[in-house]
């Protein structure tokens, strides 16, 4: 049977993250068909969020979550922090993350006063790896502040993934897949998923609706068409779907670098 598919568009805002978190499941076809969308909504903060998780997995262990935010930094920052592997950054920003986000020490920035510094390496591999889309790229994880930030949903975001690996939840690639006896947990760029679509412009959203799932139901679409947020939920679990078979494929960390900084999923990777 092909696992479940949620997929989330977190949100690090210290403030009102239950409108901007959205959860998208869906479920694959197992006859070749395409995908079906079994829902999408927001309303829950990142714990109400995680505990929902912990729920669907102890309900059905047969499933796959993608989160969108980084699931490490760079490896330099955990070799020079004396860190052995991701999980250990996790903890580590369970400590210190809020302080961090506060005060911008170094490395990070992009709080007032806080410029970019001058370090070995702004991005994980992974994201230099990956195909850019229109031109667009992943932002650094050292970034906690300003226009494209995303710094902020990972340091908060992190902690969570100690408390799902902790529940049993295979975590990719720092724990291999063991589909479907455990949940599998991965990261998730919703540009490599959704294309080059003007998420900012409400029409673009809507034609995209119409072209990715033809048979969307209109409250699915008019929630989406509505929403970036919501678009990129959907339009990542859709993604996932449409390769739900792959993720019993997937292996484990391919060497030391992939240990320390994760990878970012995506269906070519797969």
């Amino acid at each position: 049977m092909l696992p479940r598919i949620l997929a989330v568009d977190w949100s690090g805002a210290a403030t009102g993250a239950a409108r901007k978190i959205w959860l998208a499941e869906c479920r694959a076809a197992s006859d070749g068909g395409d995908v079906r969308l079994v829902r999408l909504e927001c309303g829950r903060s990142r714990e109400g969020l995680v505990a929902h998780l912990l729920d669907e997995v102890a309900r059905d262990p047969n499933v796959v979550i993608g989160l969108d935010f980084s699931f490490s930094f760079p490896a330099w920052f955990l070799i020079e922090h004396r860190l052995s592997h991701a999980p250990t950054a996790w903890a580590l920003a369970a400590r210190e993350g809020e302080r961090w986000l506060a005060e911008a020490p170094h490395p990070f920035w992009g709080r007032p006063g806080c410029p970019r510094p001058a370090v070995p390496e702004h991005f994980r591999r992974t994201e230099r790896e990956v195909p850019s889309v229109a031109g667009i790229r992943p932002k650094s994880t050292l970034q906690v502040g300003g226009a494209g930030s995303v710094g902020t949903g990972a340091i908060r975001g992190m902690p969570h993934l100690l408390t799902l690996q902790q529940a049993g939840c295979a975590i990719w690639p720092f724990d291999a897949p063991r589909l479907p006896r455990a949940p599998l947990v991965v990261e998730i760029y919703p540009r490599l998923l959704t294309g080059a679509v003007a998420k900012k412009n409400a029409a673009a959203r809507t034609d995209f609706l119409t072209s990715v799932l033809p048979s969307l139901p209109a409250h699915f679409r008019d929630a989406a068409a509505a929403s970036e947020d919501a678009l990129d939920a959907l339009g990542s679990a859709i993604a996932m779907g449409r390769a739900a078979a792959s993720f019993r494929t997937l292996g484990p960390a391919r060497d030391r670098v992939a240990q320390l900084e994760g990878e970012i999923w995506y269906p070519a990777a797969s």
